[in-house]
């Protein structure tokens, strides 16, 4: 069966949206993964071709409106948990991911897809986006120097209002949201753009501007295949790979489940998403998820695949765009990554404050992760509390059997730890 030229035209439409949504991940993305050591150069491309090859997978076999990058949460895990956080290297990173993500892809096609996303309370899913959500706000604050490190009164203090670079990111977050507001097309990128060329006006570079040019393609090749897994028996590396494969998988049912008004698509949508997430640590980058800006395009009409495939093709011709991407400095992605953590934590509105077993549950991961700066420590909390309080409270008729074996993996990784970490 045909489609209709206008329904074409509004797929088309939709994947230019969702495309202009995201598309701020290709500067991004390279940002944090500098942290852990990446060259930015590099990963920049293995953001975009991990991006591109997502969307591929996603329009051929899930034929589904998602649109699949490196996903940010995991991307601050990655770095900030895994490198910064263990003292393990990218490259063993990467191994990390490439394990978790085949595990992942064990789940996706076998029925225990099913029936995790039955046993894990969506209390506890909506408080891992959430939780993640502030963990971006509050890593954006500090990439816009809002916030600093408070020292032995508090811990965390203001920034000071006459540092330019602050000034530039107070500019760049009101145009950002006000064109959010608006539903602009591309507001991010706008406001990235329009941001940074105030910044070069006004001679602000931030503090990390990028150097980022497409003549480095040919180098890319020294963070291909790059995994080791070295010490792929050590308890440091299993606790990463536990934890990160436990955000691959929630994260993804609770985000696919969110914007997907076919739910027959749910089920192929995941399995994509899990055979991209393998194929992205391979390529160089943190790994890839179904990105919440997805949503855009869905709600300008799109629903099939042709929305994730129009994406793909932007995300390969963004590659001639790359030398622009130099004159962006921190103070212009701040607002971005500010905006997108305010709207992950927009889940706060669903979730049930009257039953405080379910809030309380939700609230340790939503606190936890942003204070402890890692979210498997918040999922930990979270996952180890809820069967906990509903035994207290005899409801234990509303713990699924798999939550008490959850729990104690998670107890033990608290253990584990509190002597490797």
């Amino acid at each position: 069966m045909g489609i209709s030229k206008t329904r074409l035209k509004t797929e088309i439409l939709a994947g230019i949206t969702s495309f202009f949504a995201i598309s701020y991940i290709i500067i991004i993305n390279p940002m944090i993964l500098s942290d852990a050591g990446i060259p930015a150069g590099l990963s920049v491309f293995a953001t975009v071709f991990s991006s591109a090859i997502g969307c591929l997978i996603m329009a051929l076999w899930a034929k589904a409106p998602v649109i699949l990058t490196p996903g940010m949460g995991v991307n601050a895990f990655f770095t900030y948990t895994v490198v910064v956080g263990m003292h393990l290297s990218w490259q063993q990173a990467v191994a990390i991911s490439i394990f978790s993500s085949l595990i992942y892809m064990v789940i996706a096609f076998t029925r225990a897809s099913e029936f995790l996303a039955n046993a894990i309370p969506a209390v506890l899913k909506k408080g891992i986006t959430v939780g993640i959500g502030l963990f971006l706000v509050t890593l954006g604050l500090e990439k816009a120097e809002l916030i600093q490190s408070g020292g032995k009164r508090a811990l965390l203090a203001a920034g000071s209002l006459s540092n330019p670079a602050t000034l530039l990111a107070l500019f760049g977050l009101l145009l950002s949201l006000i064109l959010f507001l608006r539903r602009v097309p591309g507001g991010f990128v706008i406001g990235i753009i329009v941001t940074s060329l105030v910044g070069v006006l006004f001679h602000i570079g931030g503090t990390q501007a990028t150097s980022i040019s497409l003549s480095q393609l040919p180098k890319y090749s020294e963070i291909l295949f790059k995994g080791d897994f070295s010490q792929m028996f050590s308890i440091k590396f299993l606790l990463a790979v536990f934890s990160m494969t436990m955000i691959l998988v929630f994260e993804s049912m609770g985000i696919l489940e969110g914007i997907l008004q076919d739910p027959s698509q749910f089920r192929k949508a995941f399995q994509a998403s899990s055979v991209t997430t393998f194929i992205s640590g391979f390529l160089g980058t943190s790994p890839t998820v179904a990105a919440a800006e997805s949503a855009s395009g869905i709600e300008s009409g799109g629903r099939t695949g042709i929305v994730s495939l129009v994406s793909g093709i932007l995300f390969l011709l963004s590659l001639f765009f790359i030398p622009l991407l130099s004159y962006v400095p921190q103070a212009a992605i701040a607002p971005v990554i500010i905006i997108t953590g305010a709207v992950m934590m927009e889940q706060l509105a669903t979730i049930n404050f009257a039953d405080f077993t379910d809030w309380f549950s939700a609230f340790l991961i939503i606190v936890l992760i942003p204070l402890t700066g890692s979210i498997s420590t918040g999922l930990a909390f979270g996952f180890v509390a809820y069967p906990i309080l509903k035994l207290a409270m005899g409801k234990q008729s509303e713990v699924h059997p798999i939550m008490y074996v959850l729990g104690l993996l998670f107890l033990a990784q608290l253990g584990f730890n509190s002597i490797l970490v």
